[in-house]
Parts: C-alpha cells; sequence; structure tokens
C-alpha cells in the first residue's frame, strides 16, 4: 500500500494535496468510493480518526492523479465573522501576530484584554482580534484558541486554524507538550535564587475572585529562576508544570514575594500599575503539522521595561 508523502503537501485553496509515494493499487484508484479511502487512512492511522470520519462526512476525501485531496481548510462561513465585521469603519479591536501559517496563529495579548468573551455581546476580547485579523488578510478561518491568559497578563495566546490543527494542539495541551514561559517582577528578592514551588490551589471561601493555598486545592507546581535583583524587586523566569487559575500570582504571594501591583495577592500598590507585572515570554508547541516544536517570543510590553527600571532592574 502506498504511503503518504507529508513533507510534499501542498495546500489548494480549501484543499491539501498529498502526494503518494507508491502507485495506487486498483482499490483505490482514482473515483473509488470515498468510503475505501477513509478506511485506507484509518488504517494508516496518521490523522486522528474523528478528523477523517469528519472529512467523509462533508465530501472532503477524495483520489486523484496519485494524490490525496483532503479538505482541510474549510471556510468558517459569513456567518461567523458577522460581528466582527459590524463595526469595521471604526477599524474595532486589533493585536500583534507573533506567527502564522496555514494551520496556526500567535497573537500578542496585551494586558487588560479578555482571550474571549465571559458574557453575552462582550467586546474587544483577543478573540475578536483573531477573526478580525484574518478578515483583514482575506482568510475565512474558523480560528479557535488553544489556551488562555489572564485578562491582565499580557503575552502569546495560540490559535488553530482549522480542525485537525486544534484537535493535534488540544492534545498537545492535555499531554503538556505546549510550554509557556513567563517573566515577572516580584516584591523583594526571593532568598533562593531559583526553585519550585509545589503548593496546592483552591478557592477562596472569603472572596469570590482570589485563590488561595489549600490543603484541599488542586496540585500546582510552579518552577521559577531569578534573572536579575534590583534594589527592592527581582525579575524571575517561570514555568509551570500546571495551569491553575492565577498560579503564579498566588504562589509568589505565598512565598512572600508578590507580583509588582498585584494588590489582590498583597503587594503594594504601583502608581504606574493597574495590574500585575506579569508576561508571557515565549510559547514552544509541536506544529500540528510537522510535528516540529515552534519556538515564538513575545516581546517586552512598554511597562514592564519602564517598571523595571524603577525598580533598579535592568532588562534587555
Amino acid at each position: 500500500m502506498p504511503e503518504l508523502e507529508l513533507a510534499r503537501a501542498e495546500r489548494a485553496g480549501e484543499w491539501l494535496i498529498v502526494p503518494l509515494s507508491d502507485s495506487v493499487p486498483e482499490s483505490l484508484a482514482a473515483g473509488s468510493h470515498p468510503h475505501h479511502v477513509r478506511q485506507w487512512l484509518l488504517a494508516l492511522a496518521v490523522f486522528p480518526d474523528k478528523w477523517v470520519n469528519r472529512l467523509f462526512s462533508v465530501g472532503g476525501l477524495k483520489l486523484d492523479g496519485g494524490r490525496l485531496w483532503l479538505e482541510a481548510f474549510p471556510k468558517a462561513g459569513l456567518a461567523r465573522h458577522e460581528w466582527a465585521a459590524g463595526d469595521a469603519e471604526s477599524g474595532g479591536v486589533t493585536a500583534d501576530v507573533l506567527f502564522e501559517d496555514d494551520w496556526c496563529l500567535v497573537m500578542n495579548k496585551p494586558a487588560g484584554m479578555a482571550v474571549h468573551p465571559s458574557r453575552p455581546g462582550q467586546r474587544g476580547t483577543l478573540d475578536e482580534a483573531a477573526v478580525r485579523h484574518c478578515l483583514a488578510t482575506g482568510q475565512d478561518a474558523p480560528v479557535r484558541h488553544i489556551h488562555r491568559l489572564d485578562d491582565d497578563t499580557s503575552g502569546p495566546v495560540l490559535y488553530a486554524k482549522n480542525d485537525l490543527a486544534q484537535w493535534r494542539l488540544d492534545g498537545a495541551m492535555r499531554e503538556k507538550a505546549i510550554n509557556r514561559q513567563y517573566l515577572a517582577l516580584v516584591n523583594g528578592v526571593p532568598q533562593r535564587p531559583g526553585g519550585t514551588i509545589d503548593a496546592p490551589i483552591g478557592r477562596d471561601r472569603h472572596h469570590g475572585s482570589r485563590r488561595r493555598v489549600s490543603l484541599s486545592g488542586e496540585t500546582a507546581i510552579t518552577h521559577y529562576e531569578t534573572r536579575v535583583a534590583g534594589d527592592d524587586a527581582a525579575l524571575v523566569r517561570v514555568t509551570l508544570d500546571t495551569g491553575r487559575t492565577h498560579q503564579i500570582r498566588v504562589h509568589f504571594s505565598h512565598i512572600g514575594h508578590p507580583l509588582l501591583g498585584d494588590t489582590l495577592y498583597g503587594a503594594p500598590a504601583e502608581s504606574s500599575l493597574r495590574h500585575q507585572a506579569l508576561h508571557g515570554e515565549r510559547l514552544i508547541f509541536p506544529h500540528p503539522w510537522t510535528g516540529k516544536d515552534t519556538v515564538v517570543g513575545c516581546p517586552l510590553p512598554g511597562w514592564f521595561a519602564g517598571l523595571s527600571q524603577r525598580h533598579g532592574i535592568v532588562t534587555k
């Protein structure tokens, strides 16, 4: 049986054309029933079964001229986009693009912007900015975020641009194969230059929007490394084994070094900052088509660099 030459695949509109490594047997000749093509693909186990079955259900599988045609890039449709296009005259919400190809998109979320709506009719989200970007560049892609950041945390957010990318990236999230690195400015200088904070996190029953370290909470593990020590604060690099709500903020407050500006977790107010000093520095994920690690960096926002300098921390 022929194998798929995935590295030579090419996009043609809504279709992905994948050459075959050998001649096609009569059972899979051009014009053969798509059911036979589906059975062959399921046996190869190259793609998720549910994706192959979805393509079959919409007529998105065919063989022609020794090539496999997959309808991998279906259009999102006007209905999905009309809410974002409604006030196009005003320009609407936007965000910078850090990385993009046919499969995925990484947006630079500024602090103060929600990733997705939390109430009906909410506007100004990063999801809206992603849709607007696609509209502005002539793409009718069903973009969907793969992970989230707190509203007041800046940094890269990963989006899938089709079903296959979404299923594979969702799987990578479950398997903890997507690595998110953060930079934080913390109050004071940690005594240990680096280490691991392993402390379960649960809800604070006395404060609806807070979380707290609690023996009955969910497992939460944070790794940190002090990069620069300043006069009364420090720049730390943080990676997570888990993704609990407010995890970095709770853990650093727990060890006595709340993030600068994070008054919810015990830090003094900063006159120039209305949110915690936390920024997503780098995103590393397996590409949904090639499987190769894709590294996307995110530049420091101006407020982060300015706050660092005011506390005697020099960042490059």
